[in-house]
């Protein structure tokens, strides 16, 4: 893992959130691009040029809310970037090569009961690069059990398990495989494949309604201090993702959320 993107909104949390990935950055040896992205939508006949402005404010906002936290030994990189918010972001990830956005759930949204706010709903739904999503306050820390969960072991792109491995090799981890069957199983979805098998410490199964259900039954007993997920077209919380806000009554985690992509 060479390269993380974090992308700022305006939330009261964008500075503890960007002393995360600072330290997430330097555990794993990556660079770290913190990026703020607007567009601007102007009437027609208007004279006044403002995007010397907003490019001049966000990158002092920027610069402000880096200065204020310990940066330690990571290269770390401002963007003020101008466009379509997903597609700047899959733009800027695939010139820098990024493996991994930071994303924390609420960039702006106040309401209590919202896990997943609009834009960092956006962001988890439209973009196809793996993301960490980090809890509002979380301290980093090591990560030594992560439990993954799938309703299929289907793996045809190796190389989207890279972020996972990544962190698995770097802290030495512990990833336990939990397998849910539900009213969706096809035969061979449990087949487990020479990756999977190598990657993992335990394999469990269950039978659920979803895969959030069976996360909850055995999320006790793994005692995970980071829950992995995949989200296919039609995966993990396939339904909540079709709204870009996502509430804490249909999902909520008070740990660290890997989103792998593109298994399939």
């Amino acid at each position: 893992m060479k390269n993380i993107l974090v992308p700022v909104g305006s939330s009261k949390n964008a500075q503890s959130h960007l002393q995360y990935a600072v330290d997430f950055a330097e555990a794993v040896g990556a660079k770290l691009f913190v990026v703020q992205v607007y567009n601007v939508y102007t009437k027609a006949g208007t004279m006044i040029r403002v995007d010397d402005v907003i490019q001049r404010e966000s990158k002092a906002f920027l610069d402000n809310l880096v200065s204020q936290i310990d940066t330690k030994n990571v290269e770390v990189i401002v963007k003020v970037l101008k466009g379509k918010l997903i597609n700047t972001l899959e733009l800027a990830c695939k010139t820098a090569e990024v493996d991994l956005i930071l994303v924390e759930p609420r960039t702006n949204s106040i309401k209590d009961e919202v896990y997943l706010g609009k834009t960092s709903g956006k962001i988890i739904k439209q973009t196809n690069i793996p993301a960490l999503i980090v809890p509002e306050g979380y301290v980093f820390k090591p990560v030594t059990n992560i439990l993954l969960a799938m309703k299929s072991a289907i793996i045809k792109k190796k190389r989207a398990l890279n972020p996972l491995k990544s962190i698995k090799d770097t802290f030495n981890a512990d990833v336990h495989l939990l397998l849910v069957k539900t009213p969706h199983y096809n035969e061979g979805d449990f087949d487990v494949n020479e990756v999977l098998e190598d990657l993992s410490s335990s394999v469990t199964k269950s039978g659920n309604a979803t895969t959030f259900q069976g996360v909850l039954e055995h999320y006790r007993s793994h005692n995970p201090d980071m829950l992995c997920v995949v989200r296919r077209k039609r995966g993990f919380f396939a339904k909540k993702w079709e709204k870009n806000t996502i509430l804490k009554k249909d999902f909520h985690s008070n740990l660290p959320v890997l989103v792998l992509r593109g298994l399939k």
